[in-house]
């Protein structure tokens, strides 16, 4: 089967941005007994497990962080953006190094953007703002970057929002058909960015226009870019859960994987890791799952729980 050059990059891409975790062998050394073979995606934490807000953050440093990730026995770390303490070039490089001496991959950089505003000079503010971003994240040699759409700002209070469902009134005036142009454009204004520095974007079903499988595709198929893909997170959706991943699989190129020990922050969700890791699996997902422990357990003891969780769904015969 001929495959085209568009697929043939598409492809590449994905295996540079989204860590792809080689097979490991057990090999059986009993006589007569054939050599088994393991495989499994590699297993992130995202730094927020560590933070989750609680506190200035000064107090979970990224450093600090790095330093429980490979305690814990984490093959890598995504950083949220907003924990970072300085995004001086001297600072990354710190990080990197301390990083790859932990024997971490630095595999997400988690940031924030309000693309779905009327204001043009706003939506400039942060095309300019997720273009820096993409610099810090070439920087510290991440290879995927979690962008989100923004939220409408209907609803002032996140908490109102949780119990919302996340679902908020489109601005008087004004479509969601709009909205979507504002979102489509200044996305496609990163897209040369994230090219230049080898950074895949993934948009992630983040609330605003990203709230449903349909609404992250149809920004990502609209602007059609391998420098563009999903970072599917399996705690986002409320509603038709499964069906909605397995919608966004195909173009995954980083999965979070929420866990709620000791009762969610806004809501807990009973997610079937099994199930998940069969959907992204029929898809041939080799990258990245990302933790993201969203629960009022202490993290000491919920995190290696989550990993031990999520080791045992996403390995296989």
């Amino acid at each position: 089967m001929k495959t085209n050059r568009k697929e043939f990059l598409e492809k590449a891409i994905l295996g540079a941005a989204g860590g792809i975790a080689a097979p490991f062998f057990n090999v059986n050394r009993g006589d007569g007994e054939r050599r088994k073979e393991v495989l499994r995606n590699k297993i992130g934490v995202s730094s927020y497990s560590f933070w989750q807000f609680n506190g200035p953050k000064e107090e979970t440093s990224i450093e600090y962080c790095i330093e429980q990730a490979a305690e814990m026995g984490f093959d890598g770390l995504e950083i949220l953006w907003m924990q970072m303490q300085s995004y001086e070039n001297s600072h990354l490089q710190r990080l990197k190094s301390k990083a790859f001496h932990a024997g971490l991959d630095l595999m997400g950089f988690s940031t924030h953007q309000d693309f779905l505003t009327p204001s043009e000079d706003e939506r400039k503010e942060e095309i300019e703002k997720t273009i820096e971003q993409i610099d810090i994240a070439y920087r510290l040699g991440i290879p995927t970057m979690r962008i989100n759409t923004g939220r409408w700002g209907t609803i002032d209070s996140f908490d109102e929002l949780m119990e919302n469902k996340g679902i908020e009134p489109v601005l008087e005036g004004y479509t969601r058909e709009e909205g979507f142009a504002w979102v489509i454009d200044a996305i496609s204004q990163c897209i040369p960015k994230a090219e230049e520095c080898g950074v895949v974007l993934g948009l992630e079903n983040h609330w605003g226009l990203g709230r449903t499988a349909e609404g992250v595709l149809k920004i990502v198929n609209a602007i059609d870019s391998p420098w563009l893909r999903v970072t599917s997170d399996t705690g986002n959706f409320l509603e038709r859960q499964y069906e909605q991943l397995e919608m966004m699989a195909p173009k995954t190129s980083l999965v979070q994987a929420k866990t709620y020990f000791g009762g969610g922050k806004w809501y807990s969700l009973d997610i079937n890791y099994e199930r998940v890791a069969e959907i992204f699996r029929a898809v041939d997902y080799q990258g990245y799952i990302s933790l993201e422990f969203e629960g009022q357990a202490d993290p000491a003891e919920a995190v290696p729980k989550s990993l031990n969780l999520l080791r045992e769904a996403f390995t296989w015969t």
